[in-house]
C-alpha cells in the first residue's frame, strides 16, 4: 500500500427545486372564454394561456376614449379663451378676467390628464383579459374550465408554469462537517482543486450525466437542524430531474493524501469502527481505520495503516488478531478483483 493524492468527496442528500415557478392568477375578473394552452406542452414567455370575456372591457376603453376626447375639447376651448383675452387685455378684458381664464385652462388640462390616465387603466385591463405566462416552461392542468367565473388576484391559481432547465438542487451539510473541511484546508491536509466537481445520483441509482455548479454557498446555519444549506445548478434538457425529487450529491472539493483500502478487506465492528488486518512479522494485526469516505470501491484511509504495510485481503472470515499468516503479493483492481502477482522469473 502507498499514500497517494485521492479526490476528497463529501456526499450529501439533496432535493430538486424548480429554477423558476410561477402561479398564474387573473389580474382582472370575468368569465373564462378560452383555454389556449395544452397542459404538459412547453410554453414560452409571453404565450397566452387563458382568455377572459372582454366585451365589458372593450366598452370601458371606448368610454374612456370618449372622456379623453371631451376633455381635449375643453382644453381647446379654454386655450382659445386665454389667447383671445391676451389680445384684448386692457381693452375691456381685466387682469382678473385673464387670471380666471388661465385657471380654467389649467383645470381643463388637469381633467384631460385624469381622463388619459383612466384610458390607460382601461387599456391595461383589456390587455389583461389575455392571461400570459411570464416565463418559459411547462404548465400544469388548468384548475378551471371555459365558462368559469374568476376574480382579480384570486387565491386559487389557474395553473402553474415551471421552468425545468436548468434545475436547482438544494443540499444541506452539518456545520460540524463544514468546520472540519475548513480546518483541513487551513492545516494543508486537504488541497483545493481547480474547481468543484459536483455529480448527482438519481433515485434509480443511476449517475446523472450532467455536472453541476455551485450557485449559492451556505452562509448561515439553521438553528433547528444545525446544517448549512447550499444551492447547486444542473442542466436538465431531458427533464430527468423533477422538482421535489430527493437525490444524492457527490461534491469533490480537493485532494487528500491517503491510503486506498479495498472495501472487501475491511469490516465494521459492533461499535461502528472500520477495521482491517495487516501482516506484521508473520502475524495478523487488527487495525482500526479512520476513513474519509470512499473512492472507487475503496475506503479513503488517513489513519490506521501506513504506506509499505501489507494488507490482508483474503482468508478473513475466521482470522483473529495475532494469528500466524503467510503472505503473497497481489494486486486489486478498481472493481475489487484480487490477482496474484507473478514473479518475472516464473513468467519467463
Amino acid at each position: 500500500m502507498e499514500r497517494e493524492p485521492v479526490p476528497f468527496t463529501t456526499t450529501v442528500p439533496g432535493r430538486a427545486v424548480a429554477y423558476q415557478q410561477v402561479d398564474i392568477r387573473p389580474r382582472v375578473g370575468g368569465m373564462i372564454s378560452e383555454i389556449v394552452y395544452e397542459s404538459g406542452r412547453p410554453v414560452a414567455a409571453g404565450d397566452v394561456l387563458f382568455r377572459i370575456e372582454d366585451d365589458t372591457y372593450r366598452a370601458d376603453v371606448a368610454s374612456a376614449q370618449a372622456a379623453v376626447d371631451l376633455a381635449q375639447a375643453s382644453v381647446d376651448a379654454a386655450q382659445e379663451t386665454v389667447t383671445r383675452y391676451e389680445n384684448l387685455l386692457g381693452t375691456g378684458v381685466t387682469a382678473e378676467d385673464m387670471a380666471t381664464a388661465r385657471v380654467s385652462l389649467k383645470q381643463a388640462e388637469a381633467d384631460r390628464s385624469s381622463a388619459q390616465a383612466a384610458l390607460e387603466v382601461a387599456r391595461l385591463d383589456l390587455e389583461r383579459t389575455e392571461i400570459t405566462s411570464p416565463i418559459s416552461g411547462y404548465a400544469t392542468v388548468p384548475t378551471v374550465s371555459v365558462g368559469a367565473l374568476v376574480t382579480e388576484n384570486q387565491t386559487d391559481a389557474l395553473t402553474t408554469v415551471t421552468r425545468l432547465d436548468p434545475i436547482y438542487v438544494d443540499v444541506a451539510e452539518s456545520s460540524r462537517r463544514v468546520g472540519e473541511i475548513r480546518n483541513r484546508f487551513d492545516t494543508g491536509s486537504l488541497q483545493r482543486g481547480d474547481r468543484l466537481e459536483i455529480n448527482l445520483e438519481l433515485e434509480t441509482g443511476d449517475t446523472y450525466s450532467g455536472e453541476g455548479e455551485m450557485v449559492s454557498p451556505g452562509t448561515t446555519v439553521s438553528t433547528t437542524t444545525g446544517t448549512t444549506e447550499m444551492r447547486l445548478r444542473f442542466e436538465n434538457a431531458e427533464r430527468r430531474i423533477m422538482p421535489g425529487q430527493y437525490l444524492r450529491v457527490d461534491i469533490t472539493i480537493g485532494t487528500i493524501q491517503a491510503v486506498l483500502v479495498p472495501q472487501g478487506a475491511t469490516s465494521r465492528a459492533s461499535n461502528g469502527e472500520l477495521t482491517a488486518f495487516v501482516a506484521v512479522d508473520g502475524l495478523a494485526e487488527e487495525r482500526v481505520l479512520e476513513d474519509q469516505g470512499s473512492y472507487r470501491n475503496a475506503w479513503v484511509v488517513t489513519e490506521g495503516v501506513e504506506a509499505g504495510e501489507s494488507l490482508i485481503v483474503d482468508g478473513l472470515s475466521n482470522l483473529q488478531d495475532g494469528a500466524a499468516v503467510s503472505t503473497l503479493p497481489v494486486t486489486i483492481s478498481e472493481d475489487g478483483v484480487v490477482t496474484e502477482v507473478q514473479d518475472s522469473a516464473d513468467e519467463g
